[in-house]
């Protein structure tokens, strides 16, 4: 019996489609859990202040180590030296194993995510265990799809490709953002419980959907190489494992983490990402802030809102632009533009001075964007490094989620530094301490940041000017020492060529003879 249309139309879909749709599925409940669980404990189910703290800090060190310890328990059979011919696992294999991943633990990350807005324990316990649940799901369902990345594709071209979808589809799940201003009142809680039910019905859903289609093409593309656009460039590989080495060794972590240590690129790599996302927490901590002390006079409280919403959307957006530019240009060149810009535009905001508003409206909303965009690309850069992994190390798999959980692991800590670093810089220069002052408006509320306490006349000029040399020395400070490690990072030109085409030629042998439509 042949297929049904819906059925027939689903499995035409691009490749490239599906795997970007996996993106919409975490969006939609990614935001709206960034944006609600503190309020949620703190004005809602009013958990006190000991409890939350060490929640916290648990959170803080299972957010920093489950990255590198699912991506070692995923991907540990990939490390040792190719096997005898004959051996071991194919890319199918891999691909497959993935998507199956992926079609369990995307429910659980939905089931984890409803977790939050129901009590059912006391307060403390019930805002660790959901803090820890949800973030494990979240990295187990980042790794695998940041992972697949790696695997369906091996051209700059056809990863961008691949990653275009993602931020589309990204895009389009920040708009639950949005959508749940309508139904957030902490004096009613029901409606928006209603709202993340069906927030976790959809993404659930949609991750077994998609994780289906996606098992159905890879195993169909193994019983006929004539079907229809698996993988975008041909690089899935067939039944027969990688030719290689003669013996098979096993590794231990200590001897990958030596490989790490020796592996160049990886270390200056790191030492960049380290900085942006240093910067781009720093951006989320203290854009409310910013608004505030430096733009409160010359916006309305619906424009701040506006502006805080946007933020969340607009570099989905603004990758779709530079994605293209990467295919042509390169990941390397478009992200060393990237360093320069906000390095030129933040000077230009340092001369122009704090008394300009259109000027400082436009730097603090684009600094954000473009950082926050900066981000997103990465992950292109990192698939570059799973490919020079496996070419220096003679893998017998790219072991991407390890790699992808190792970056992870050392550039982490910038989220925790960013809101350190930022208040003490403040507080150093201004005298104004964020966590000593009268009561704040509770976070969620009409208004969409803190309103802080009225200071002396005197005192206001310096907050103001404390707040705009943050603004602009920060970024200069980052952007100048990205700029130099990213000039120490080789993989990119004729090294890129090369690795890809070693990679290239590991895989010939059982590469699949199918294109992306």
């Amino acid at each position: 019996m042949g297929l049904g249309r819906p059925q027939a139309w689903l499995l035409g879909l691009p490749t490239a489609v599906v795997y970007g749709s996996l993106a919409l599925f975490i969006s939609v409940l990614h935001n709206v859990f960034l944006l609600y669980y503190v309020d949620t404990f703190v004005s809602v189910y009013k958990i006190n202040k000991a409890a939350f703290w060490v929640g916290e800090t648990v959170f803080l060190l299972w957010n920093s180590l489950n990255d590198p310890l699912f991506g070692w328990l995923s991907d540990r059979q990939f490390l040792s030296s190719q096997p005898r011919l004959g051996t071991g696992l194919s890319s199918r294999a891999v691909v497959l194993a993935r998507v199956r991943a992926l079609g369990w633990h995307g429910p659980l990350l939905a089931l984890s995510f409803l977790a939050f807005w129901v009590p059912w324990a006391p307060a403390g316990l019930q805002f660790l265990l959901c803090l820890c649940l949800y973030d494990g799901f979240l990295t187990l369902v980042d790794l695998h799809h940041h992972a697949l990345l790696a695997d369906l594709a091996l051209s700059a071209h056809d990863r961008t490709h691949l990653n275009f979808y993602c931020s589309l589809f990204s895009a389009a799940g920040s708009l639950s953002v949005f959508a749940s201003y309508a139904f957030w009142d902490k004096e009613d809680f029901s409606s928006f419980r209603v709202f993340c039910v069906a927030l976790a019905a959809g993404s659930g859903l949609g991750f077994v959907g998609a994780t289906r289609l996606l098992k159905r093409r890879v195993e169909a593309a193994g019983r006929d190489p004539g079907y229809p656009a698996l993988a975008v460039d041909g690089s899935l590989c067939g039944e027969e494992p990688l030719a290689g080495g003669e013996e098979a060794g096993s590794i231990t972590l200590g001897q990958y983490l030596r490989q790490l240590a020796h592996h160049r690129n990886f270390l200056w790599f790191v030492g960049m990402d380290l900085v942006q996302v240093f910067h781009c927490h720093f951006n989320s901590n203290f854009f409310p802030l910013f608004l505030e002390h430096l733009l409160s006079d010359h916006i309305s409280l619906s424009m701040g809102s506006f502006l805080l919403g946007i933020s969340y959307v607009a570099p989905h957006l603004n990758n779709l632009y530079f994605l293209p530019l990467c295919r042509r240009w390169g990941v390397y060149t478009v992200v060393r533009g990237l360093f320069l810009l906000k390095l030129g535009l933040s000077l230009l905001m340092l001369l122009a001075g704090p008394d300009r508003p259109g000027l400082l409206c436009l730097f603090i909303a684009s600094n954000r964007v473009f950082t926050e965009g900066t981000c997103k690309l990465l992950t292109l850069v990192v698939t570059d490094l799973v490919d020079e992994d496996l070419v220096l190390n003679h893998r017998k798999q790219a072991a991407s989620a390890l790699l992808f959980g190792m970056v992870a692991l050392v550039t982490k800590p910038g989220q925790t530094f960013a809101p350190l670093l930022g208040t003490w810089l403040l507080c150093f220069y201004t005298g104004h301490d964020l966590f000593h002052q009268p009561p704040l408006t509770p976070v969620g509320s009409a208004q969409p940041w803190p309103e802080p306490p009225a200071p002396p006349p005197a005192q206001a000029p310096t907050l103001r000017q404390g707040c705009f040399y943050l603004l602009v020395l920060v970024p200069i400070t980052c952007a100048l020492l990205q700029l130099f490690t990213w000039s120490q990072f080789t993989l990119h030109g004729r090294r890129l060529h090369m690795v890809k085409a070693q990679r290239q030629n590991l895989s010939r042998a059982q590469t699949l003879d199918v294109k992306t439509v």
